[in-house]
């Protein structure tokens, strides 16, 4: 297929992009990559759901923390969405073109979300350290009024910092090709093909991602290293300080993954960059840690399985 680059002394523009993803396979592997790709989206689609389901609906789910987790999951549904079936789609046809509103559209919903989940995981443990460190505080610093602004904060903030995300990667024409080396239009692939001052956009995409991704991360692991260090002091039993290291250890499992994928791809210079370095890190933050977030932050704890067992319980009446 000819690209449509853009042409400078004319005025034209781009008016597609061609995402390449793994066109280069053979048919076996896409094939193979097809349906382990849909078996992780369905898988995903499916624990997400059920938590939205439980967390909204069981009244005993009615702490602070549950809410957080449901809006975690339904960040999660929108998160896979806007990237996975355009993928999946294109493992199985030739055509891999998308408009550039598309690609646009996609960028921008990618961001917001993503944004959105660095800033509720920090508040998400930002509140398990209320609850540990000051229990007797909790119901009054964490109220429903305190948790509903800060999903709203973080649903704002992921829709303002995308505007200034989506200005800065198409506010250059495109005049190097229209080829994207990855399943989406990912905004470093996609600045690296405009035209103009490259340096001064991934400068500005490099401070943002100091403030998106590390001030979260910074409260995150000032928050657990608290919980650990109150357990520690506490005359707690070892099989409750064992309990509460393993959740810390599992939700920074999480965090880590998240944030180092993410930093590999808005954080690091283009020369450190390729297709082998890329789809695996976007693969890691776009389909893996919404998988991973049902198992580590819900299905390991007992109300959760409990009110999965009552609900379940409902059904098989009906």
């Amino acid at each position: 297929m000819r690209p449509q680059t853009a042409d400078l002394r004319n005025g034209s523009t781009v008016t597609e992009f061609i995402l390449v993803g793994f066109e280069h396979s053979s048919p076996s592997t896409r094939a193979l990559l097809f349906t382990l790709f849909l078996a992780l989206y369905s898988l995903a689609m499916a624990m997400n759901g059920l938590i939205i389901l439980i967390t909204w609906t069981d009244p005993r789910l009615n702490s602070p923390m549950y809410f957080f987790l449901g809006h975690l999951s339904f960040l999660d549904i929108c998160f896979i969405t806007t990237t996975i079936p355009q993928m999946l789609v294109h493992l199985v046809t030739k055509n891999h073109t998308v408009s550039f509103v598309s690609c646009m559209t996609q960028m921008y919903l990618v961001f917001l979300v993503g944004v959105a989940e660095c800033i509720l995981l920090a508040f998400m443990a930002y509140d398990r350290y209320v609850a540990i460190c000051h229990p007797l505080n909790y119901a009054q610093i964490m109220s429903h009024k305190v948790c509903v602004r800060l999903v709203v904060t973080s649903w704002v903030f992921g829709m303002v910092n995308g505007i200034f995300l989506e200005y800065m990667s198409f506010r250059n024409p495109f005049c190097k090709g229209n080829h994207i080396e990855n399943f989406f239009c990912e905004a470093p692939i996609v600045i690296a093909l405009s035209c103009g001052d490259l340096k001064f956009s991934m400068k500005l995409i490099f401070v943002d991602a100091i403030v998106v991704l590390l001030s979260p991360m910074v409260l995150i692991v000032t928050s657990y290293a608290r919980i650990l260090a109150s357990i520690l002091h506490r005359a707690s039993s070892s099989s409750g300080r064992g309990k509460t290291f393993s959740t810390c250890a599992s939700h920074l499992t999480v965090v880590v993954f998240l944030y180092t994928s993410a930093m590999f791809s808005y954080m690091n210079p283009r020369s450190t960059h390729g297709p082998d370095k890329d789809k695996p890190f976007s693969l890691l933050y776009t389909i893996i840690m919404p998988m991973c977030n049902p198992v580590i932050y819900s299905f390991r704890n007992k109300e959760m399985k409990g009110a999965m067992g009552r609900a379940f319980g409902r059904g098989r009446l009906a």
